[in-house]
């Protein structure tokens, strides 16, 4: 499995390629506009062009973005969900340019209804952007989530039910959270618990939908329903079941990228040195891995 980091994109985008490289990154995640704003000037061609000869230089495999957090594909409020969609199609747009695998999305929560309710609307949300993008290299990469308020798509089942409704779209992947899974009560911390959780992945959406894994050990137990991740080993995941996800040869054509805290403040985004923080995180998956 190949090991790699969400790394910022300050000062251009292609920066991301320089701090992933710096890191010794594998693989590599980003977010290409402001996760916290609706709208973003369009990507310069010059920072496109030096992005995608940068990934291509540094052999970065996967390339995925993160869609803004302000995306409620499953909300009922007209003017927000227009908005939610049309960011979405922006965000892959972005995605597709750059050339990357794919946009990891949160399915969305549920701010009134019911969950059945909320998942056809993520469905319609999806497939509405497709439709309007039919031409898209880029996927779309479902999140399963810790379930924290009404969020949805904590459960296998509410990931099946969208692909379902989505026709089984090869368009459709799917990203996995360690932090997500464990927090939404699936124990992958204990050998018996993990292969119970993948037992019942396989069955109801299948490891060939899955294509990226974000690599966070918990600071809330199993089944809290709370996102917090915390460094790799020192949550409630701790190494070992790191050491199952690395060495699991249904899972060695994928990769796991951390999205750990970051060392505050570290150089104010300048590319000089690494991370303290990230280089710890890296380094443990790294040696669980090749050990």
């Amino acid at each position: 499995m190949r090991i790699g980091a969400h790394m910022s994109i300050a000062g251009g985008i292609s920066k991301s390629v320089d701090r992933a490289v710096l890191h010794n990154c594998e693989a590599l995640q980003i977010f290409t506009k402001n996760a916290s704003q609706w709208h973003a000037a369009p990507l310069a061609p010059d920072e496109v062009r030096a992005f995608r000869l940068g990934v291509e230089k540094a052999e970065l495999t996967p390339v995925v973005s993160h869609a803004s957090y302000l995306i409620n594909l499953a909300t009922a409020v007209p003017k927000l969900r227009a908005q939610s969609i049309n960011t979405f199609i922006d965000e892959l747009d972005r995605a597709d340019s750059l050339g990357l695998l794919g946009v990891v999305i949160h399915p969305g929560t549920c701010t009134s209804g019911t969950e059945d309710e909320g998942l056809h609307r993520i469905a319609q949300a999806i497939r509405q952007a497709l439709q309007k993008r039919p031409n898209l290299n880029t996927m779309v990469l479902l999140e399963h989530t810790a379930g924290q308020g009404r969020t949805l798509g904590y459960k296998f089942e509410h990931l099946a039910t969208i692909l379902k409704e989505l026709n089984g779209s090869p368009k459709i992947g799917i990203c996995l959270d360690t932090c997500h899974l464990l927090a939404a009560g699936y124990d992958i911390a204990s050998a018996s618990g993990y292969k119970k959780t993948f037992s019942s992945f396989k069955k109801l959406i299948g490891i060939d939908r899955l294509r990226i894994f974000h690599g966070n050990d918990s600071k809330k137990p199993c089944g809290s329903r709370v996102d917090r991740h915390q460094h790799i080993g020192d949550g409630f995941l701790g190494l070992e079941p790191f050491k199952r996800f690395l060495t699991d040869q249904d899972f060695s054509h994928l990769a796991m990228v951390i999205e750990t805290e970051k060392t505050k403040n570290w150089e104010r985004g300048k590319i000089s040195n690494p991370d303290p923080l990230d280089v710890r995180n890296l380094n443990t998956l790294k040696s669980l891995r090749d050990t």
